[in-house]
């Protein structure tokens, strides 16, 4: 037989189906056997050396030891990294009040289209970690600071307050009654936003200096909105950092907030002072006008009020059913002041700090303002708040009456210098615009009040509660 054809005979058998299937069989029947062993060892105990047995099991008692001592000492670097800036950084001392302002300038502001500009901690822009502040320097923020921290790494010797907390900035002050009630106004609009949740306590900063007081007035309005007190807290050590569980930083006033809800949150103070002092929100079928001059002493008061009185007096008898009311809102207490709002529907009265009160009206009253000479070409934008103050609470400004005649400045009528001599000038009267402009003012409103009736008799008077 030849060497050629015993290969192929080779090749030949290989190549059969018999062969083929044989060796199927092969291997199935070892992977049977290996899979069988296989199972057979897992259930059997590892046999190790003693010594490698001890090993293992004393380091796996050391292993979360090890894992607690490097969190702690993450914790603790943590701790001692967190960062205090200055309050007020005076890089920005030329634009305190544009956009991320002076005050806590690191951070910018949540803001949506028409809503109150706000930062809250913590929360998602904060990463989760909370605000925390030291220092009690009342004459130069720079002096005072901030950082934020996460929860369970807060810097070192700091304290936690629990519950929220109100951090105020005001540029201007607490203690002037539009100024303070501006700053306000914000954190109403938050807590309407947020289930009418009330603060435990309260931070006031002015330039980044703390303040611990406001005026009483404008206590009175949180006291009654918030159905609490206001508590303003006090640092008692410079180095000792104090921490909140909660904050809401207001920097803006009401700055961003659309007409809308401006009005929703005046709608909520007017209705919870007079809830805060008794006194109803009730119309009666009546059409009644009810007239008040709220007067000043000393500066911008009118000269000659007996005179101003006259004349009101006597437009107001024209009316069926108007009442005038003469007050001075410096000795009268504050529900007195709600009381007498609540009963006036044409607000006659200077320029000055008491015209705050128009908030507390009825929506669609009536404000008539005053300004000593000069006021308008010197007095800046600032002379317009009333006038702002009346259309965000859903009042009408039916203008302005400024005195012609008045003290004589030394330099030219538009010398800024003049302002020291028109700020706090007394106002004379013009008899017959003084009546010609009453007359107009009580008879729009004398047809707005029979609109009024009308609508309550067919039933769609608003109802005497408040949203939170």
């Amino acid at each position: 037989m030849t060497k050629r054809s015993v290969s192929w005979r080779l090749v030949t058998r290989l190549s059969s189906p018999k062969f083929s299937l044989n060796v199927l069989c092969l291997v199935v029947t070892v992977f049977v056997l290996l899979q069988i062993w296989s199972f057979h060892i897992t259930l059997q105990p590892i046999l190790l050396p003693p010594s490698l047995l001890t090993y293992l099991n004393h380091h796996q008692q050391q292993k979360p030891e090890v894992s607690h001592n490097e969190t702690a000492y993450l914790m603790k670097k943590l701790r001692e990294s967190v960062t205090f800036l200055p309050l007020k950084d005076l890089r920005f001392s030329n634009k305190p009040l544009e956009g991320h302002t002076w005050f806590m300038s690191s951070l910018y502001d949540n803001q949506t289209k028409g809503e109150v500009q706000y930062q809250e901690f913590p929360s998602k822009s904060s990463k989760g970690r909370l605000l925390c502040l030291k220092g009690f320097d009342k004459h130069d923020g720079s002096w005072n600071y901030y950082a934020l921290a996460w929860p369970q790494a807060l810097p070192v010797n700091a304290s936690l307050r629990k519950g929220l907390t109100f951090v105020s900035y005001n540029h201007y002050d607490y203690g002037n009654m539009w100024h303070g009630l501006s700053s306000m106004v914000p954190f109403v609009a938050w807590s309407l936003r947020n289930q009418c949740e009330k603060p435990q306590r309260w931070i006031l900063y002015h330039w980044g200096e703390l303040r611990f007081n406001m005026g009483t007035w404008l206590k009175e309005i949180i006291t009654a909105t918030y159905g609490q007190e206001p508590n303003f807290v006090r640092f008692v050590d410079e180095n000792t950092p104090v921490c909140f569980e909660k904050a809401v930083v207001m920097r803006h006033n009401e700055g961003g907030m659309s007409r809308e809800r401006r009005i929703e949150v005046f709608d909520l103070i007017r209705c919870k002072s007079r809830n805060y002092c008794n006194i109803s929100s009730s119309k009666t079928s009546n059409p009644r006008i009810g007239m008040t001059l709220l007067m000043r002493t000393g500066p911008r008061s009118f000269k000659n009020v007996s005179a101003v009185t006259n004349i009101f007096k006597r437009e107001c008898k024209r009316v069926k059913g108007c009442e005038l009311k003469v007050s001075y809102s410096d000795n009268i207490t504050f529900c007195e002041q709600v009381e007498l709002m609540r009963n006036t529907d044409v607000l006659v009265s200077p320029h000055g700090a008491q015209l705050t009160n128009l908030v507390l009206m009825d929506r669609n009253s009536s404000v008539m303002e005053f300004y000593p000479k000069g006021w308008l070409k010197l007095a800046g934008v600032g002379q317009f708040v009333y006038q702002w103050g009346a259309n965000w609470s859903g009042m009408k400004h039916e203008g302005s009456w400024r005195d012609p005649v008045g003290e004589t400045c030394q330099f030219l009528d538009t010398d800024r210098r003049c302002m020291s001599v028109y700020k706090n000038a007394k106002i004379g009267y013009n008899e017959t615009y003084f009546g010609d402009w009453a007359r107009s003012v009580l008879d729009r409103l004398r047809v707005r009040k029979m609109n009024d009736v009308n609508e309550r008799n067919r039933g769609s008077g608003s109802l005497d509660e408040c949203r939170c």
